[in-house]
């Protein structure tokens, strides 16, 4: 009888972790892999999206296109996990495995910050994105505030992002100068593991005239009056409020049981869960790395790994360094990156590469060898 294997969840970590099992065991194990969407969008697409650089359309990769031998992708969602059982129930039936991965990545919870919904707009999600994108044109003048609204959040540069890409925009439009540009979050620098790369963004904004303004919580948005409530007391006006959404676990997940404090708590070396056989990856886990693809990535890699070599009955296989690297868009045509690296060292750090027109190239070509490798297009 095949070893099966269980994956929940066909993003950066689902997807890399089904490539690796079927480019090693191919046929001799059964893999299963479930996710309620029709298709992939990198996370880097939605700013794509929201200044209008590409359509919501263009930026979805079918999972249609992903076949690998050995593997089966199902469009179903998931109603309830069982990790003792290591049982999955979905909307289609239920599944039993011998190896279970949770990779669901996280949620975002409007109603955690009352007043979100209907006094901001999130630009996380592509449909966010895509509703952003269709205010900003009529956007003329005013106060813009790009607000995170808790920690931890997806891809830490990305609201930076934000900021510097909305300069872009409106400065092509005319408007620079009759717009405010500010930039909250809870932490203390942009990017805390790399001084180097938070004084490059501090530089930049400081350039454009955009207001950082950290360790700041907003604990609620008041639509009728324009202003973002502080856990503190204090008011911050806005006119626009383009908003990072608080993060936890898929409610599935949390009902299983699985959670600590909105994520599921692993072994930062293997990614093992306190569950015999049952595995969590990426944004769901609080794995001591940030939730963004690219360790999402590398933690697939390292699950693969332990997975063939117990299916294989070999040796110990490797730990996971929580390394991995991101492209940070500066505006102006040109990308910067940060190599970071959360588990090797007595803390986390980060070698920043300052932002050129080659990088961009090189982000260009991090996003179609996946894209090649996952849905070989």
């Amino acid at each position: 009888m095949k070893t099966r294997v269980l994956i929940l969840g066909a993003g950066f970590g689902g997807l890399e972790l089904a490539t690796s099992l079927s480019e090693a065991l191919g046929d001799e194990v059964e893999v299963t892999l479930i996710d309620k969407g029709d298709s992939f969008v990198f996370g880097f697409s939605k700013l794509e999206v929201m200044f209008g650089r590409q359509s919501s359309r263009e930026v979805r990769l079918p999972y249609a296109d992903f076949v690998k031998p050995g593997v089966r992708l199902l469009r179903e969602t998931v109603v309830e996990i069982d990790p003792q059982a290591r049982a999955v129930a979905t909307d289609a039936g239920v599944h039993e495995t011998d190896y279970l991965v949770v990779a669901l990545g996280a949620d975002y919870d409007l109603d955690a910050t009352p007043g979100l919904a209907l006094g901001g707009s999130e630009f996380y999600s592509l449909a966010g994105a895509e509703w952003v994108s269709k205010l900003l044109p009529d956007f003329s003048a005013g106060r813009i505030m790009v607000g995170v609204c808790g920690a931890p959040f997806k891809c830490p540069p990305a609201p930076s992002e934000a900021a510097l890409l909305l300069h872009d925009y409106l400065s092509r439009r005319g408007i620079r100068e009759q717009c405010e540009i500010s930039l909250a979050m809870p932490l203390s620098s942009p990017v805390p593991p790399s001084a180097d790369t938070s004084a490059a963004l501090l530089d930049a904004f400081a350039e454009r005239g955009i207001a950082f303004l950290p360790g700041l919580r907003i604990g609620s948005l008041e639509p009728s009056r324009n202003v973002a409530l502080l856990e503190d007391g204090g008011e911050l006006p806005y006119d626009l409020f383009l908003g990072v959404p608080k993060h936890r676990a898929p409610d599935v997940v949390i009902d299983s049981g699985m959670t600590d404090d909105g994520f599921i708590p692993v072994e930062s070396s293997t990614l093992e869960t306190r569950y015999a056989s049952v595995y969590a990856v990426g944004d769901v886990t609080t794995a001591g790395v940030p939730k963004a693809g690219v360790f999402a990535e590398g933690g697939a890699r390292v699950v693969a790994a332990a997975l063939i070599s117990r299916i294989r009955g070999e040796g110990d296989s490797p730990d996971y360094d929580g390394r991995g690297s991101c492209y940070i868009e500066f505006g102006s045509g040109k990308v910067g990156r940060v190599d970071v690296d959360f588990l090797s060292g007595p803390k986390p750090s980060g070698a920043f590469r300052p932002p050129s027109e080659l990088l961009v190239a090189e982000k260009r070509r991090f996003g179609s060898s996946r894209t090649a490798r996952w849905f070989g297009t």
